[in-house]
């Protein structure tokens, strides 16, 4: 590398201190919104590397991402790596790989506990913590690719509701998942890489958490539309299950700042979405009233307590919000949905660009990365980068996970556009 090169933990630290880099930061798969589907990436692995035979790993079935291994990391120069939990959305450990092939005939590996059952139309129905002898909480439609949430919501009494069966999931780490942070923490560091924490317990109202696919029985509200009303209807009971849900995962983050220190730059708290295609799916207010608090409470502490910085995940037309999201300490807003109304990308950092760093909004993942040529493709990406390095603090990755069947050379184009040479 030239004398001047920053390696990719000294990038990701500048980028978010809003200062200049040698070159744009880069992630894809750091976290659970910022992947690519296995299907995607095992053909992209296969025109960068070659290497036909290679399945690539489904690390978060859910939505069926795949794992970014360190060669493919090196030659697609990604800058960030994940730290998870020992275990994924469905509540199992990826460990015991096996062979596994999709409805497209992708080849991929899949953890020991992934277990299908056929849905009798062709499709699958995967079973939380690997139990079939439970109600599925996953289903594959035939020639599907991902795994829509089965609600299994049980009756609600409304004299016997208890904030404590929303809770159910949420309890302090053990030694051993401190020590799995750890191990995944110091891997980052060792290979000079950033380090992005996704911190178990404080996504506060994450509609893809509510139905609890990762458990056997769901007590408690976990029907989605449920769930909304009751965040109006039944507001008093949302609130009491913030504030229990809040206390452990302040708990947690104590546990893990002492354990993981500077090893990890930033964490992903929330993936709560507060916006759609159009507008706000709440009202400013509401967000203030019912989540903000809980976002403050978590941000500060973290502030306090470690050197990391706040990352929210934040779908759709949210402009409205950044200032609210500034005040509740976050740091970094993904994932920029520049094709969502009122989100363009030169207002954006024009507005907030001195005050957070902009994690995504390289390509639009809707309409240019799927639709698009690899012209179209690269000029966005190129147009992106200029505009969001304009006052520094831009990590660069996909409005979203980049999905099936996207054309692999528009994957191609767009990392040509960042610099990469294959």
């Amino acid at each position: 590398m030239p004398k001047d090169a920053l390696n990719s933990r000294q990038r990701l630290q500048k980028t978010l201190n809003h200062e200049p880099v040698d070159q744009v930061c880069v992630d894809f798969g750091a976290t659970a919104v910022t992947g690519i589907a296995v299907s995607t990436l095992s053909k992209l692995r296969q025109t960068v590397l070659g290497e036909k035979d290679y399945r690539v790993k489904v690390i978060e079935p859910y939505q069926m991402l795949g794992e970014l291994d360190s060669k493919l990391m090196e030659a697609l120069g990604i800058d960030v790596m994940g730290v998870f939990g020992p275990k994924n959305m469905f509540g199992f450990e990826n460990k015991d790989w096996k062979p596994f092939t999709l409805f497209d005939g992708t080849e991929v590996l899949v953890p020991g506990d992934f277990n299908v059952t056929p849905d009798g139309e062709g499709g699958l129905f995967l079973h939380p913590q690997g139990d079939t002898s439970v109600p599925p909480s996953g289903h594959m439609p035939k020639d599907g690719f991902y795994f829509d949430a089965i609600c299994r919501q049980e009756p609600i009494d409304e004299e016997k509701l208890n904030p404590a069966d929303n809770c159910v999931e949420f309890g302090v780490l053990s030694e051993s998942d401190i020590e799995y942070y750890k191990k995944e923490a110091k891997a980052a560091a060792e290979r000079g890489k950033g380090a992005v924490l996704t911190s178990p317990g404080t996504p506060f109202g994450d509609i893809a958490m509510i139905p609890a696919v990762g458990m056997k029985h769901t007590p408690g509200i976990r029907d989605v539309e449920e769930w909304y009303v009751s965040t109006v209807a039944r507001r008093d009971y949302v609130y009491a299950v913030f504030e229990k849900q809040c206390e452990i995962a302040l708990e947690n983050l104590g546990l893990l700042a002492e354990a993981l220190g500077d090893d990890v730059q930033a964490v992903f708290t929330t993936g709560t979405d507060f916006g759609m295609q159009t507008g706000l799916f709440i009202s400013p207010q509401a967000y203030r009233d019912l989540y903000k608090p809980f976002h403050k409470a978590i941000n500060d502490f973290i502030h306090q307590n470690t050197s990391w910085k706040v990352f929210i995940h934040s779908c759709g037309a949210v402009k409205q919000l950044i200032p609210e999201f500034i005040e509740a300490g976050f740091d970094i807003l993904n994932p920029v949905q520049c094709s969502a109304a009122g989100m363009e990308p030169q207002e954006l950092v024009d507005r907030f660009g001195k005050d957070i760093t902009f994690w995504g909004g390289l390509v639009d993942t809707q309409n240019t990365l799927p639709f698009g040529t690899p012209e179209e493709v690269y000029r966005e990406v190129s147009e992106r980068i200029e505009i969001f390095q304009q006052k520094n603090g831009f990590a660069a990755t996909s409005i979203h996970n980049i999905q099936s069947n996207v054309p692999i050379d528009n994957v191609v184009a767009m990392f040509k556009a960042l610099g990469r040479d294959f």
